[in-house]
C-alpha cells in the first residue's frame, strides 16, 4: 500500500470514528436537564475527542505523515479513558432517556 492510499484510508477511518462519537453526543445533548448533568463530564471529554478527531482529518488533508503511531496511541487513550467515565456515568442515567 503506497502512503498515499494509507492516509486516504485512514482519513476514512477517523471520519467515520468522528461520525459514531458525533452521534453519541447527539443523543446525550437530547437527554433530560436532570439527566444531563450526570453525564456532563463525558459530554465535554467527547467535544474534544471531536475537536481532535477533526484536527487529524484536516493535517491528512494538507499532509500524509507516515508516522502515526504516537498520535494513534494517544486517541487510544482517550477513547479508553473515555469508555471508563461513560460506564461509571451510564448507571446513573434513566435508559427510557434513549428510547429503552
Amino acid at each position: 500500500m503506497d502512503v498515499q492510499s494509507y492516509c486516504d484510508s485512514l482519513n476514512i477511518e477517523l471520519a467515520g470514528w468522528k461520525a459514531k462519537v458525533y452521534d453519541v453526543v447527539r443523543k446525550l445533548d437530547e437527554v433530560s436537564s436532570g439527566d444531563k448533568q450526570k453525564v456532563v463530564p463525558i459530554v465535554n471529554e467527547l467535544h474534544m475527542v471531536l475537536e481532535e478527531l477533526t484536527d487529524r482529518i484536516d493535517r491528512l488533508k494538507k499532509e500524509c505523515p507516515t508516522q502515526w503511531e504516537p498520535e494513534n496511541i494517544e486517541l487510544e487513550g482517550k477513547f479508553s479513558h473515555s469508555e471508563t467515565q461513560w460506564e461509571e456515568r451510564w448507571q446513573d442515567v434513566s435508559p427510557a432517556e434513549f428510547g429503552g
